[in-house]
């Protein structure tokens, strides 16, 4: 009898051990957030996407200055997100190839820099409709996000879900603000260097394109004075690109959209 009731308690104790143990290892709630973004778009959001941006930039002490920037984005058949930035005319061969976690700068069609930073809007804007979210976790690890922590709130009067906080006095911490209903990035708190002041970032005027979601306005401020300010125009999702634009040892405007 004793043996018996040791058995069943060591048993009990055992179960709960592993319970504990599989209750630590449950996923983060900001990566449950991420899902659920994933879900709602699976097999329907864009895979190629082109706009014309207007960009405002606010120097310290000067006046804004004006450009007109060429963007394309495409999901390559292996999964990865590229972002072309041509900035100025194509033909000029100045511009930025993008991943979620490189960048090649290019000047008069020569590549001048590759780096190991890459784009961190990416996973939130394309990757997270298109590829598996442990995928966007690992990519959005460079955010310092803390993805244990969620709380529910509402942007421009829409209920919202924040992912990295969980008090609305959290005006500091790296952050993801996501639209409920949409289940898109509306604003993002995130920190260019760690030693920086968090960069606030907006994304508004969304227009419905294919199957998806597009943000036509992004507002960048730091300590609420404006850096960057980004208004697109002529966009366009689904059509063919051409693998050319994306290849990271040349620059070449041939066969570019914004050429024809």
């Amino acid at each position: 009898m004793y043996r018996s009731v040791s058995r069943a308690i060591a048993c009990a104790l055992q179960l709960a051990l592993l319970a504990s143990a599989a209750a630590a290892q449950s996923p983060a709630p900001g990566r449950d957030v991420l899902q659920r973004m994933h879900d709602a778009y699976a097999g329907k959001w864009y895979s190629t996407l082109r706009f014309v941006q207007k960009t405002t930039r606010y120097p310290s002490g000067g006046s804004p200055t004006f450009a007109t920037w060429y963007e394309s984005l495409r999901q390559t058949p292996d999964g990865r997100t590229q972002l072309r930035i041509d900035l100025g005319d194509p033909a000029a061969g100045n511009g930025i190839l993008y991943t979620a976690d490189s960048s090649w700068v290019f000047r008069a069609g020569k590549l001048s820099a590759a780096r190991a930073e890459g784009n961190e809007f990416l996973p939130l804007i394309e990757g997270v409709y298109m590829q598996p979210v442990d995928a966007t976790m690992r990519q959005l690890a460079t955010t310092n996000v803390d993805m244990s922590r969620v709380m529910h709130s509402t942007w421009e009067g829409r209920p919202a879900t924040v992912i990295g906080v969980a008090s609305p006095a959290d005006s500091v911490s790296p952050q993801i603000w996501v639209d409920d209903e949409r289940n898109v990035v509306v604003r993002m708190l995130l920190r260019p260097t760690p030693s920086s002041p968090p960069m606030d970032i907006h994304l508004g005027d969304y227009v419905h394109v294919g199957d998806g979601w597009l943000a036509s306005k992004v507002a960048m401020t730091v300590d609420g004075k404006p850096v960057q300010t980004e208004d697109y125009a002529d966009w366009k999702v689904g059509m063919p690109l051409p693998a050319d634009l994306f290849t990271t040892n040349a620059w070449s405007a041939r066969g570019h959209w914004a050429t024809r």
